[in-house]
Order: C-alpha cells, then structure tokens, then sequence
C-alpha cells in the first residue's frame, strides 16, 4: 500500500505560479503578482498542513489575479446608496456637492494659502478660512474646526473642564455610534460627571441644586438617535442660559448632527439648529460637518470668542486640527448657505426636499429597464434622514419592490453589489427595494444599465 502523497507537494513554485497569473492578465503589476502569489502558496500550506486536496494552477492563478485586482482597486469605492437612508453612516455620511469637489481638487492639485497670510506675506491661521463664514452664518463671536463632532466636544472638555466637574441630565448621558459614550468622553477628558434628574425626567432645579465652587459648565447633549416618550421633562436652553449667566456657569450644547437649515417645513418635526443655540445664549454649540450640514466630515466649534480661543490654544487642537482638504470642501459648503443656495446645492437637502412626483418617474424609468424575469412596482417606502439626526422622523417616499422568479432577494442583493458602480439596497417582505431618494440624479443612467444587465 502506497504512503499518503501530501498535498502541499503539488503547489507549483513562486515564479511559476506568477507567470501563471502574468499569463491570465498582463496588465497586472508584476511586484504585486509576485508578493500576492507567495501569500497565496504560504497560505495554502497553512490550510493543507499535508492533509486535503490543492487547488489546479489555473484556479489558484485565477484566485491570485483576483487578490491583485482587488489590492489595485480604489478604496474607499464610491457605491449608490439605494437605500433610502440620506446620511447613511456606513456608506459615508453626506455626498458632497459640485462646488465642494471643484474645491477639493483645487486644494489637492497644487499648494495652497492653509497656514498663510497673504496680505501680510507671513504665517497665518488655519482658523481663517471658514471661521467668517460660520460667525455670519450663525451668529457666533467665534468658530474652530477639528476632524470630528466627538473631538470637537473631547477638547471642549479637555480644554475647560479637566479636573473639575460637568453637570449633565441623567437622560442625556448617551451612547452613539462606535461606542462613544457621554460618561467615558468626561472621564477621559479629565472632566467629572455631575449627573443630575433621571432618564425620563430632569427639571431646572436639579441643575441648580447640582451647581458647587467645582462646577466647570453644564452640558446638554442631543439625544441624536433616540427618543425617550410618554411621561417626560426636560429643560428649555434659554431657561438653560439664564441659569448658566445667574451663576457665571457656561453651558455647552452638543447638537451632533446640527442643522444650519428648519427641518419642520419637510414634515420632519423640529430639529434644533445651530443659530437657535447661539441665539438662546449658550455659551459653545459642537455639531457634525458631514451630517444634515452636507459638507465633509469635520467637528465644528462655535460661541464665545474667550471660550474659543482658549480651546484652540490647547495643545490636543494640534492632534484634531483639519486638513486642508477639509477646510476646502467646508468652505464651499459653507457658501452654499451663505447665498441660500444650500437646498439646490447641497445634495443631502436636494434628497431632503425632492418630492413624490419626482422620485416616481424616476423609478418608472429604472423599472422600465428590468426584463420579465421580474415582477416590478412602486410602492410607498418611507426614507429616515439617518445619522443620528432625527430620530423616528421619516419623509413619505418611494421605492421600486423587484421580485425574480429566478433569484432571491438576497441574490439579487448581491449581484447588484458586484456592478460598477455597486448599488445597495435593502431587502424587506420577500422583495428587494431600490429607493430613488438616496441616488443622485447623476446616477441614474448607472442604475439602469445594471438593472438592464440583470
């Protein structure tokens, strides 16, 4: 009886199995056919470890070219989001609009005047280029920039608070995406908790009885993706203020995602906007750059001009300072605004206020597009903003349901995935949706053409 042959004697040699891969597609780079080609044999030795069957040369070539291709690709890949979730976090947040882009590729094309002043012919500050726009926009005295909504309310903290205590509502202290939570946020900043009322209900006077010699401000956070309902209190922010000026206390509000634009007008309740905070009289407003802003991803700082620039002379603004590349698409944001361009302009308010008409002769067009292997129609599919904004909000809307006599809805979830661009979708009732809120109109001819393809 003949001993076992172990498999890992059969895999072909390193520079073989290139030329193999080579041979497939010459236009993959050879240093990378090389490197990908000796992981894939490492690995396969790993996995056989004398036991099991290798792979032939042609598939295990194939698997190599595929490695190759996908270390070649762009990454992140832009998808089209059909899902009909606007600010849709895993698909990254808000698209920009045109003159964002124009703006980014202006700045990464060449060098630019981030940290220079060009009347003066010397250094300048990065702070400059959108600190403006923001105060006319609204109504601050002053406005910092850093790379996030949570380091911006990290180094508020840090900033004016390390040691000492901040008084936040029981109901606030929330957890929101990727694990941030309120009461870790304080401790790492060097803050100390003071939590004060319970979850469903916290009045004026317990902010009061919580204020001492060792109170550095009161924090309001936006409870962003959420709602607490039924037998409820909270506080108003003016009643906030007048507290906060009675005992010399700043009071910082956290918006999250912040809206420079009502929200009310869509039919999406009332979502507090910056310039109502300032307006009230707190103290530091933090909000998100990449949310119902529409613009780049950013943490945005505005209020008082002491507070302010005593947070940008901290030392952690240098680690949480923005590119410019960040400061060249908020800028072009920002103008929209300024002109009251933003719901033209920007496209997370051109989704926001799209309307019923439109969405459904866009979507009988991609329906058009399907062969008969489908059972297709438009239905009614609410759209969520998304984000952490607005929580239990929804905009009436619709959706193309495509059912194939031949595929599940997960197959065709998955062929979809796979087109160029990847279209995402969701699947809900035995049926695949397809939501024209969430497409630019730009993408439109790809949808058709994958849906064609189907």
């Amino acid at each position: 009886m003949s001993p076992l042959v172990d498999p890992r004697r059969s895999l072909p040699a390193v520079d073989t199995l290139a030329a193999k891969v080579v041979e497939l597609d010459p236009a993959l780079s050879a240093s990378l056919v090389a490197s990908q080609a000796r992981a894939e044999l490492e690995r396969l030795r790993r996995q056989l470890d004398g036991d099991g069957t290798a792979p032939g040369s042609h598939e295990l070539a194939a698997a190599v070219a595929l490695n190759v291709r996908v270390l070649m690709s762009p990454s992140p890949r832009g998808v089209i989001n059909a899902t009909g979730v606007i600010v849709h976090t895993n698909l990254g947040r808000a698209p920009l609009s045109d003159r964002a882009i124009e703006a980014l590729q202006l700045a990464a094309g060449g060098y630019s005047n981030l940290e220079y002043d060009l009347e003066a012919g010397g250094r300048g500050s990065r702070r400059a280029h959108v600190e403006e726009s923001l105060r006319e926009l609204t109504g601050a005295e002053a406005a910092l920039i850093v790379n996030n909504n949570a380091g911006a309310v990290f180094l508020c903290l840090s900033a004016l608070a390390d040691g000492r205590e901040v008084i936040v509502s029981r109901g606030e202290a929330v957890e929101i995406g990727g694990g941030f939570r309120i009461p870790e946020i304080l401790e790492r900043s060097g803050a100390n908790l003071c939590d004060v009322g319970t979850t469903n209900r916290t009045r004026l006077s317990d902010y009061e009885a919580a204020i001492g010699p060792d109170t550095a401000m009161i924090l309001k956070v936006h409870t962003s993706n959420f709602q607490v309902v039924g037998f409820t209190e909270g506080v108003e922010l003016q009643e906030l203020c007048d507290l906060g000026e009675q005992s010399s206390i700043p009071i910082m509000n956290d918006l999250g995602s912040g809206t420079l634009l009502p929200t009310a007008p869509y039919g999406l309740g009332s979502e507090p906007t910056v310039q109502e905070s300032v307006a009230a009289g707190i103290a530091l407003t933090t909000f998100s750059g990449d949310k119902l802003l529409g613009g780049p991803q950013a943490g945005i700082i505005v209020g008082r001009r002491d507070l302010v620039d005593a947070i940008a002379r901290h030392p952690l603004t240098r680690a949480l300072r923005p590119d410019k590349l960040c400061l060249a698409a908020l800028h072009a944001t920002l103008l929209a605004y300024l002109e009251g361009r933003a719901e033209e302009e920007i496209p997370v308010w051109r989704m926001i206020t799209a309307t019923t008409e439109q969405l459904e002769r866009r979507g009988r067009t991609w329906a058009d597009a399907l062969g008969p292997e489908f059972e297709r129609e438009l239905i009614q599919a609410d759209a969520a903003v998304g984000g952490g904004s607005l929580p239990g909000r929804v905009i009436p809307s619709v959706a193309l349901r495509l059912v194939s006599r031949q595929r599940s809805p997960d197959q065709l979830a998955a062929t979809l995935r796979k087109a160029t661009p990847p279209i995402i979708g969701k699947i809900e009732s035995e049926a695949f949706l397809l939501a024209p809120r969430t497409v630019l109109e730009r993408e439109d001819e790809a949808v058709v053409e994958a849906l064609r393809s189907l």
